[in-house]
């Protein structure tokens, strides 16, 4: 067996897309994977560093390795109507954001790079992890939050109130999915590997779509404050036919992304060859 170091997320997408390929329930060509499960800005953080042979990435996060990183085409979250929500207590108006205090869920989030497209003024900014945004909102630590994952099935019920939608604001503007976090492999592997990684990938994803309760256990094990009918809301919201491949769309949608927040300044010019072939 060959070792390779895995890193992706306890949110129940990424255990439910990774389960049959970490526990061999699918052929991994004789692969084996030391698993990192971590927050997806750790994984960001560990990533940076270079780290990590495979991680779960934020887009905006991988705008900083791509020299280092190719994304694979399997694993991805895109899709429509799944964007974060920037939400608030008392009413706020667009005009307002520039003014107002913002809670993040991490400065290399893709969150965060869609809300610097939408409000690039808007930079009164705290950073949060994702699950206290709601919280600090509701103790006034901050005016506004930027929430991600399934918070945005739990904010209504605590009083709080959208402010925009940025996926939808995203699909407006452009027509496309909303790219969300990928699947990065590490330039310094072997091509061939590079290329067995993601057939492996790609194999787990599929189990999971055939197979929807095999991973209930390992989801369930790191979602333990979630309720099951949560747990498969989120999973439908961001496993999709864009985590078995990007296709055209889905790759169209990440080089739109980088474009314009290139084009606004908020990135700068990148590696160009950011696709496995």
């Amino acid at each position: 067996m060959q070792k390779i170091s895995l890193g992706f997320s306890t949110c129940p997408n990424d255990t439910f897309i990774f389960d049959a390929m970490v526990h061999h329930k699918i052929d991994t060509e004789n692969l084996d994977f030391d698993v990192v499960l971590a927050d997806v800005e750790e994984l960001n953080t560990k990533a940076l560093k270079n780290e990590l042979d495979i991680t779960k990435i934020s887009y905006h996060a991988y705008s900083k390795i791509a020299n280092n990183y190719l994304l694979l085409n399997s694993g991805s979250a895109l899709g429509y109507k799944n964007g974060p929500l920037l939400i608030s207590k008392q009413k706020i108006y667009f005009d307002e954001l520039n003014d107002v205090k913002i809670a993040i869920p991490g400065l290399n989030t893709t969150a965060n790079l869609l809300l610097s497209i939408a409000f690039p003024e808007a930079n009164n900014k705290k950073e949060y992890l994702f699950s206290d945004i709601e919280d600090a909102i509701l103790d006034k630590e901050v005016d506004a939050g930027l929430i991600i994952h399934e918070n945005r099935f739990t904010y209504e019920k605590k009083g709080l109130k959208k402010i925009i939608d940025l996926g939808e604001y995203w699909e407006k503007e452009t027509g496309l999915p909303i790219p969300l976090g990928g699947i990065a492999v590490n330039r310094k592997l072997e091509n061939d590997l590079q290329l067995k990684i993601n057939r492996v990938l790609k194999r787990s994803v599929e189990y999971a779509f055939e197979n929807p309760k095999s991973a209930y256990p390992y989801i369930k094990q790191y979602a333990q404050e979630m309720d099951e009918d949560i747990m498969y809301k989120h999973i439908e919201l961001y496993v999709n036919n864009f985590t078995i491949d990007l296709g055209e769309n889905g790759k169209k949608a990440i080089i739109l992304l980088y474009d314009k927040a290139i084009s606004l300044g908020v990135l700068p010019k990148m590696n160009k060859q950011i696709f496995l072939t």
